[in-house]
C-alpha cells in the first residue's frame, strides 16, 4: 500500500458490478481479457487501500457457469482478499443465486456471498475508525417468487421498497453508516439504446431513487455504463465492453469515501479496454483499401457497408483485413423509395407485373429496383410466360 492510500480518514469502498464471467463478444471468449482487467482491479484495490469492494450483482453470464468460470471469480475473490479488502458481493438476474450462494459457505474470511432476500436485512458490518459500516446486499428481487414471502408484492418496485423499508428499520435499530447493494433498473438512467439486454423499459419495472433515501451510499449494477443518478446513487457499468454499442462509454469502478459523517468523496477509477472497439462505415471496396482504416485494424470492428446492393461474402473479406471484424450489416447510403407509402400501398399501385417485381426488389433491396439487365431478363421472362398461357 502507498503513503497516499491512507492520507484520508474513514472507509475505502470500491463499487464494482456485472462482471459478467463467461460472456462472450460475437462468438469469441472474453475470458482472457476479463482476467487482465480484474488483475488491473485488484492492483488499484492494493495501491489506493480499499478496504471493501463490492460486486453488485451478474457475477457470472450464466446460471450455469463452466468450470472456467468459477475458477476465474475464485482466483479474483482470492486476489482481492490478498489485496487487503472484504469483499461483498450480491446476484443478479444473470446468475443463480443457488449457486452462487452455495461458494458462500466454502470461501475465505473476509469474502461474503450475499443471494438470499430471506436475510438481506442482516447487513455485513466493517469497522473503521469511526466505528461501523453497515453493508445490505440485496439480491436480484424476481416479484413472482417473492410474493409468499411478502404477500402484495407485483413489480420491481414493489420488492425494492419492501427491502429497503426492510433495511431502513434494521438501520434505525443499529444506527451507524450504511451502504445498500442492489441490483435493479431504477429511474433517471439515461434512455440509450446500449442498456443492458435484458432490460424491460415499462414503467412496472422501473425503481424510483427515492427507494435508496436513508443510506449513505447506494451501489447499483444492472446497467453497463457508468451513471451518476444522485451524487451518492450510482452505477459502475460492466469491467468489459460487452457490446458495440457501449464502445464509447469508459470502463471503470467507483472508490467511494465515507468519513464520520457519511459520503465524503466518491472518485472514477479507469479500468483498461484490452481491445479498441470501432464501427466502420462506408462502401465495402473503401472498408478493404483505405488507408486511414490502417490504425484501426487490431480492433473489434463492427463494419456497417453503404453499397446499393449486397455484396458477396462481406465478412470474409473484411477479416482478411480486420482480423477481429466481428459484425457486418448492410445499409445502402440512399433511399429511393417513397418511405411514405407502405409496400402494401405500392404492391397496389403497380399497373404491370414488371412493376410489380421491381416494387418487390426495391423493397428487399433498400430502394434499389431492377437494374436495366434485370429488366432485360424480366421482360423476356414475362413476354415468355404469356407466350406459354397462350398456346395453352
Amino acid at each position: 500500500m502507498s503513503a497516499a492510500a491512507r492520507s484520508v480518514e474513514g472507509m475505502r469502498i470500491l463499487h464494482t458490478s456485472d462482471w459478467h464471467i463467461g460472456r462472450t463478444f460475437h462468438g469469441n471468449s472474453t475470458l482472457d481479457a476479463l482476467r487482465g482487467v480484474l488483475d488491473t482491479l485488484t492492483a488499484q484495490v492494493r495501491e489506493r487501500g480499499v478496504d471493501v469492494v463490492i460486486v453488485a450483482g451478474d457475477v457470472f453470464d450464466s446460471a450455469t457457469p463452466a468450470a472456467a468460470c468459477y475458477l476465474l471469480l475464485s482466483e479474483t475473490l482470492r486476489g482481492l482478499a490478498d489485496a487487503g479488502a472484504q469483499v461483498i458481493v450480491t446476484s443478479g438476474n444473470h446468475d443463480s443465486a443457488a449457486r452462487l450462494g452455495f461458494q458462500a459457505g466454502v470461501l475465505r474470511s473476509g469474502i461474503r456471498v450475499l443471494t438470499d432476500p430471506a436475510t438481506l436485512a442482516a447487513p455485513v458490518t466493517v469497522d473503521d475508525e469511526h466505528g461501523p459500516v453497515h453493508f445490505y446486499g440485496i439480491p436480484f428481487l424476481e416479484p413472482a417468487l417473492l410474493r409468499h414471502l411478502w404477500p402484495g408484492v407485483r413489480t420491481q418496485r414493489d420488492v425494492l421498497a419492501h427491502a429497503m423499508g426492510l433495511v431502513r428499520d434494521d438501520l434505525a435499530a443499529r444506527g451507524g453508516r450504511s451502504v445498500a447493494i442492489a441490483h435493479c433498473f431504477a429511474a433517471g438512467v439515461e434512455a440509450t439504446p446500449q442498456l443492458e439486454r435484458d432490460i424491460q423499459q415499462g414503467g412496472l419495472d422501473v425503481v424510483p431513487i427515492s427507494a435508496f433515501t436513508g443510506v449513505d451510499y447506494a451501489a447499483l449494477g444492472h446497467i453497463h455504463g457508468r451513471q451518476t443518478l444522485a451524487e451518492n446513487v450510482r452505477y459502475a457499468g460492466a469491467p468489459l465492453h460487452y457490446s458495440f454499442g457501449e464502445g464509447s462509454k469508459p470502463r471503470g469502478s467507483w472508490l467511494v469515501e465515507l468519513g464520520a459523517d457519511g459520503l465524503t468523496a466518491v472518485e472514477w477509477l479507469a479500468l483498461p479496454v484490452p481491445r479498441q472497439l470501432v464501427t466502420l462505415r462506408g462502401p465495402l471496396d473503401e472498408l478493404l483499401t483505405d488507408p486511414s482504416y490502417a490504425a484501426v485494424q487490431d480492433a473489434w470492428v463492427c463494419a456497417v457497408y453503404t453499397d446499393a446492393l449486397p455484396e458477396r461474402d462481406p465478412l470474409r473479406r473484411l477479416q482478411e483485413r480486420y482480423p477481429h471484424c466481428a459484425m457486418v450489416s448492410h445499409a445502402p447510403a440512399g433511399v429511393r423509395v417513397d418511405e411514405r407509402r407502405s409496400y402494401l400501398q405500392r404492391v397496389r399501385a403497380a399497373r404491370t407485373d414488371a412493376e410489380l417485381v421491381d416494387t418487390f426488389l426495391q423493397h428487399v433491396r433498400q430502394g434499389e429496383g431492377a437494374s436495366e439487365r434485370e429488366s432485360d431478363i424480366l421482360r423476356d421472362v414475362l413476354d415468355e410466360r404469356i407466350r406459354v398461357e397462350a398456346l395453352t
